[in-house]
């Protein structure tokens, strides 16, 4: 199980909406395929392993396409429970059974109502024994993105910003400011193409010119977010030119509506990256999940001050010096 949780997280950033899902296929003690959901809208992990068992496989990270044998008698692990309802790909409990899979070990149930249950339930009435909640918290770790937005209704919500040395945000001079490393500015482009979502509020868009883009780290861009509560963003006039998704901008009130738009969106995550008001008010609702903080080797002796580190779970706080 521990390997298919390794596996489903190739898929980050890369399979949303849908969930990370690896998947192990073991026959007589041995390790006989494996596989993960890949790309949103191809096969799902089961049926990329399932397909791959052949004498002429493909390798793993390759989309398997035909069919490439039977599994009868196998064990099959996988972290989240297979669906049984047809939606860009058929049922991977439908091409479990046909493969003679005898026994199922699984993770989490999937929240999701178009499965929640129905995936088990198909397979044990065909004759194969369910083996449930094996590593069920790592799965749920895993997939906190998948499993917030299906069960609280609403993004999952990262918190993120950079800071000198001796605690401020930026200089007293309005205008861009570049805090972070080399390093840490390439981590920073990488988180981006993970979540599905960047969002900013107008003063930061006006006075910095974001271009809210992975630019430094090759991945998917995530959708940019301006929360414009007086009205001051045109969208006509957005500077992202090299960003091909168009903005959403925002005139919400409050950040409940702010996440409830996103949800209605299907946005399952989202990255904050200020500036100091509206993270603040991500902190003084208590809506978010994740802080991540950029602190920098300079100082700066005065200017804006970072907001101050919120009482969370601890490993829901990083620091990155």
């Amino acid at each position: 199980m521990q390997r298919c949780l390794q596996l489903a997280a190739n898929g980050l950033g890369r399979v949303r909406p849908n969930p990370l899902v690896g998947c192990v296929v073991v026959q007589d003690g041995n390790i006989i395929s494996e596989g993960f959901h890949q790309e949103y809208g191809h096969n799902h992990a089961e049926r990329n392993a399932l397909l791959r068992v052949s004498n002429s496989s493909p390798k793993l990270g390759e989309v398997a396409h035909s069919d490439g044998g039977v599994c009868i008698g196998a064990t099959l692990y996988v972290n989240l429970e297979p669906c049984s309802h047809y939606g860009k790909t058929p049922p991977c409990a439908d091409l479990i059974i046909e493969k003679g899979v005898k026994r199922v070990v699984c993770c989490n149930d999937d929240p999701n109502p178009l499965v929640a249950g129905g995936g088990f339930r198909k397979l044990e009435e065909a004759g194969i024994e369910v083996v449930r909640h094996v590593l069920e918290e790592e799965g749920r770790e895993l997939n906190r993105r998948f499993f917030t937005f299906m069960e609280k209704q609403r993004p999952y919500v990262i918190l993120k910003w950079a800071e000198s040395a001796d605690g401020f945000m930026a200089p007293v001079t309005p205008g861009p400011y570049w805090l972070s490393t080399q390093r840490q500015n390439r981590l920073n482009h990488r988180w981006r193409t993970e979540e599905a979502a960047i969002l900013v509020g107008s003063e930061t868009y006006l006075q910095d010119s974001p271009t809210l883009t992975p630019r430094h780290y090759l991945g998917p861009a995530p959708q940019p977010v301006v929360l414009d509560r007086r009205g001051r963003v045109e969208s006509g006039k957005w500077k992202v030119e090299s960003n091909r998704l168009q903005p959403l901008i925002l005139s919400c009130q409050t950040i409940p509506e702010v996440l409830h738009e996103l949800y209605e969106r299907k946005l399952q995550s989202v990255i904050v990256e200020g500036g100091r008001k509206v993270l603040d008010a991500f902190i003084e609702s208590g809506l978010y999940d994740e802080v991540r903080i950029l602190r920098s080797p300079q100082t700066l002796g005065n200017g804006l001050k970072a907001p101050k580190v919120p009482k969370i779970v601890p490993n829901r706080l990083t620091i990155i010096d």
